[in-house]
């Protein structure tokens, strides 16, 4: 694969090149460049004078169709580092909020032009504080900065997945539940779908997806070009029946909600290792192919790390097999009493008659990236037109679990800077659709 794709410094340079070339012929911007949040805010100062930042809007982003120069992101449950005892969590500001912000490029920035707070169906804020036993628990007891325990919110969610719909109301999937959520232009939320039947409006997801592993559930969101179709993707292979029962597997799975009938279908996508963290996004190209964003946790341009993964698939669902289960069992649907997740690896699939979705590389952020891409976690994804990249990266709020109980700067390697929320243009050699 040709390497140093050609970003594009400005979004609305985006919409001159598509008004003066055809969509099969090359773009000409040669410059490498990328658009960094301007000028975030301090949400928090830790007790030992680490500065959170109002950042982490990388989560998930969707572009707006009717002006180029606007991309709404995501943030997810807040800044949050593990605590000393086990399964604890220390949310370095409790009373956070997720949400979706409004950037406007400008001079080469993302200015924040509007905060969109989700609330849930009451206009109360959400918090992103885990979920009580049987609706979405992680397991997690979370503290705040003084040691005071939070408890558990029915509503708290996660936030990782956006989509951004036609009449300007908003879908967002979370790794808590998992949980998919519809909200209103303003962020009220409208309907929850989760496998356990305790969201708003009584449709419901399959039982299987509860079995997603703590913190790695619904990653990833798109809606079909059609309008029709909600498609997710599990960040990691679920734990389903159980995490020493799955040790090894690559298997993850796809998700299809059909938006009229409620139903849903489901495939498997084999990742490329199991030692990676999985799948962090999903955007549709047409309404059987997508891309995924699979990668691990390890930052980009570290000398000590030449290892690290970040690459976008396109994968496609004909002739996949629809791993779906009628009876709806706790476990999915079985193959020689074995669940999907037991199954492994292409071997183990093909044993079992199982078709997954097949996939190509379209982009190694890694190889392909000049300056090289400097982050750990490449989170959202979006296509452009039929040829165009746009990649956001999750900052962590600028801090990173310091290993004792509270935050530490969080340090890109390749730049000695704290991390920021960037979203990168890529401009691919050919056009996806």
């Amino acid at each position: 694969m040709p390497k140093n794709y050609p970003l594009l410094a400005l979004l609305f340079g985006l919409a001159a090149l598509a008004g003066c070339r055809k969509d099969n012929e090359p773009a000409t911007v040669t410059d490498p460049a990328y658009a960094e949040a301007s000028n975030p805010k301090n949400l928090a100062t830790a007790p030992n004078g680490t500065v959170l930042y109002n950042g982490g809007f990388g989560s998930a982003l969707a572009p707006d169709p009717n002006d180029p120069t606007v991309f709404y992101l995501l943030t997810d449950r807040g800044p949050n580092a593990a605590g000393t005892a086990a399964n604890s969590i220390v949310f370095g500001k409790a009373d956070f909020t997720p949400q979706i912000g409004k950037f406007r490029m400008k001079d080469g920035l993302l200015t924040l032009e509007q905060t969109i707070l989700l609330k849930n169906a009451s206009g109360q804020p959400l918090t992103g504080l885990p979920n009580p036993a049987g609706q979405g628990s992680t397991g997690e007891t979370a503290y705040d900065l003084s040691g005071n325990a939070l408890g558990t919110s029915a509503d708290g969610l996660d936030s990782e997945g956006l989509v951004l719909a036609a009449d300007g109301t908003f879908w967002i999937s979370d790794e808590y539940g998992p949980h998919i959520a519809h909200f209103d232009a303003s962020g009220k939320q409208l309907e929850r779908i989760n496998p356990f039947g305790t969201g708003q409006g009584g449709r419901t997801l399959p039982l299987v997806l509860a079995k997603r592993r703590p913190n790695r559930g619904m990653e990833g969101l798109c809606l079909t070009p059609d309008g029709k179709t909600l498609v997710g993707l599990m960040q990691s292979p679920m734990y389903n029946p159980s995490s020493a029962a799955v040790s090894g597997s690559t298997v993850l799975r796809v998700v299809a909600f059909d938006l009229a009938s409620g139903t849903t279908r489901q495939y498997a996508y084999l990742m490329d290792s199991p030692g990676l963290t999985g799948c962090s996004e999903i955007a549709a190209v047409t309404n059987t192919t997508f891309l995924a964003l699979e990668r691990d946790g390890l930052y980009g341009g570290d000398p000590s790390k030449p290892s690290a993964v970040k690459r976008v698939y396109k994968f496609d669902l004909a002739g996949a097999t629809d791993i779906s289960d009628a009876s709806n069992a706790a476990n999915g649907r079985l193959y020689n009493n074995l669940t999907v997740e037991q199954l492994k690896d292409q071997a183990g699939l093909t044993a079992a008659g199982v078709v997954p979705v097949t996939k190509t590389l379209v982009l190694d952020l890694l190889k392909d990236l000049s300056p090289v891409y400097p982050h750990d976690k490449a989170e959202g994804l979006a296509l452009i037109g039929t040829d165009r990249l746009a990649i956001s990266n999750d900052d962590d709020f600028g801090v990173m679990d310091n290993g004792s109980n509270g935050f530490a700067p969080k340090i890109l390697p390749a730049t000695g800077k704290v991390d920021v929320n960037r979203v990168y243009f890529v401009q691919l050699p050919k056009p996806l659709r």
